[in-house]
């Protein structure tokens, strides 16, 4: 598959409903209910439970279909890791270890010959995964339960689990049985947790992320309950995240801080140090403190971690644009529009899009001129696909978002709230489009998913090719990029991990 036909795949994904009004059918459910107020459920051994799952579960428990679709976010996560050692805030990153002298260690800092200790390249891999903020998501489904509960499960399990396992020389089995395990637990407490705790401006990666990374490496590390029990506690602590830092270097910084985070957690635990080891059900702890008096949902973690598997269901989503995921429904539909009617950038008026209010909470930045900021601009997306008719990383860049013809589509891209798409439930993507043409014409579309979504999932080529474009940006050698493609595809026959990292590591500095 060439790259030039990657982000075509992207536009016919966009799964366009019909523009009829949804009134009865959707008016008759009501708005979804995201603040309901109820005792704080009492719930004895949840995070025992964890621990326990965390203890038990082994590679051959993994379904071989979830073992298969984890492939391809990891191999996403190592491109992601390649393309992000460019960005500034790895270089100030590395920067920032370098200068405080940490450096020496034996884990490998992808995209660089920096060699440091576990917690310090999981730090700085999970900053570099998300830097571009093109890395996988999983979003909380059900009435009510707002997809803004949003966990990036990569780049808070893989990082942990290849900075601990590769100079232990783990195979691939055991990398891919840590990950999923830190994935795994880490979307579960997502999913449970109230939606107040997004509502209120916490940023779920940087506060869920600990608990993953924490999970992954207690596999590794061969942790006692005892000592998970009390690693917990830690990781609990050792989280945070603000959304007001959405559209800056400090979001990654959330990504790469919870992925170091569990580690410190483990590392200490396994010395003694003690934690809350009832942290996730006590009243205080996790669940209490960031949903508040709230309801939170404890059947995710008491009947369903590995029943059925997040990846499974209700999926994870590989991102095919390079911007916040809840943009992407609506740039799909407007690759698909633009392509389909041949539309040229002089003959746009204005366009009007609308989403639900919670998506417009998170795309912020209406009128952005950094790169960053774009990534969570509707106005932007939309305006660079009606300019270029593709959005990679080239185009998020701050050079591309001042320029001038740049910033006049953007002013011609208005962004607001709407009733219709909030009554197709809040749990949804649903965005509306209308691009309003010079001649009178008016060319409407609507979407809830895109390219990657779980009811859209990409090939492992089509992930493939993704990494080939992000590798490209890093300006890695082909023959090192195909080389991981290809290792990857086949993780479960690798015996030591540390092939890997000939393949990840170089000097570009």
């Amino acid at each position: 598959m060439l790259r030039r036909d990657f982000f075509q795949l992207a536009l016919a994904s966009g799964i366009a409903a019909s523009l009829a009004p949804l009134d009865q059918a959707l008016a008759a459910q009501g708005p979804a209910q995201t603040d309901r107020k109820q005792a704080f459920p009492v719930v004895k051994g949840l995070t025992r439970d964890v621990a326990e799952f965390i203890l038990k579960t082994n590679y051959s428990d993994i379904p071989a279909d979830v073992i298969e679709v984890g492939k391809k976010s990891i191999l996403d996560g190592f491109g992601l890791s390649l393309a992000g050692s460019t960005a500034d805030s790895g270089h100030i990153a590395r920067e920032y270890i370098r200068g405080s002298e940490l450096c020496g260690g034996s884990s490998t800092v992808s995209g660089t010959n920096l060699k440091v200790p576990p917690r310090f390249a999981a730090f700085l891999n999970g900053v570099a995964i998300h830097a571009f903020d093109f890395d996988d998501t999983q979003l909380v489904v059900g009435p009510g339960r707002v997809y803004g509960l949003l966990m990036h499960p990569t780049v808070t399990a893989l990082p942990p689990a290849f900075a601990v396992g590769e100079p232990a020389g783990i195979s691939g089995k055991d990398l891919m049985l840590a990950y999923h395990i830190g994935v795994e637990v880490e979307c579960k407490i997502a999913l449970a947790l109230s939606p107040r705790s997004y509502n209120d401006g916490f940023h779920i990666t940087g506060i869920c992320g600990p608990f993953g990374s924490a999970a992954a490496g207690s596999k590794l590390r061969n942790l006692n309950e005892n000592q998970i029990l009390n690693g917990f506690g830690v990781a609990a602590t050792a989280g945070g995240g603000l959304r007001a830092n959405f559209g800056t270097m400090t979001k990654p910084f959330h990504a790469g801080h919870a992925a170091e985070g569990g580690l410190i957690a483990v590392d200490l635990a396994s010395r003694g140090f003690t934690g809350a080891q009832n942290v996730l059900e006590a009243p205080g702890g996790f669940m209490h403190a960031y949903g508040g008096s709230y309801e939170y949902e404890p059947g995710f973690l008491t009947k369903q971690l590995g029943n059925p598997w997040v990846f499974a269901s209700p999926g994870v989503s590989i991102k095919p644009f390079p911007s916040g995921s809840l943009t992407h429904p609506g740039m799909s539909e407007m690759l698909r529009l633009i392509r389909q009617n041949k539309i040229k950038p002089a003959e746009v008026e204005s366009v009007d899009v609308s989403t639900n209010k919670f998506a417009l909470g998170s795309l912020i930045h209406h009128d952005p001129h950094t790169g960053l900021e774009a990534k969570f601009s509707m106005e932007f997306c939309l305006a660079i696909l009606l300019l270029r008719g593709k959005a990679g990383l080239p185009e998020f860049t701050d050079a591309v978002v001042n320029r001038p013809d740049v910033q006049a589509m953007i002013h011609r891209v208005h962004y607001s709230g709407s009733a219709m798409a909030a009554a197709a439930g809040l749990n949804t993507m649903n965005t509306i489009i209308h691009i309003h043409l010079k001649d009178g014409r008016t060319i409407s579309g609507r979407a809830e998913y895109a390219l990657g979504s779980p009811q859209h999932p990409m090939s492992y080529e089509q992930v493939a090719d993704k990494f080939r474009g992000c590798v490209d940006y890093a300006k890695w050698p082909q023959a090192k990029a195909e080389k991981i493609i290809e290792t990857v595809r086949t993780l479960e026959s690798v015996a030591d991990i540390r092939e890997l990292t000939p393949l990840l590591s170089g000097e570009k500095e």
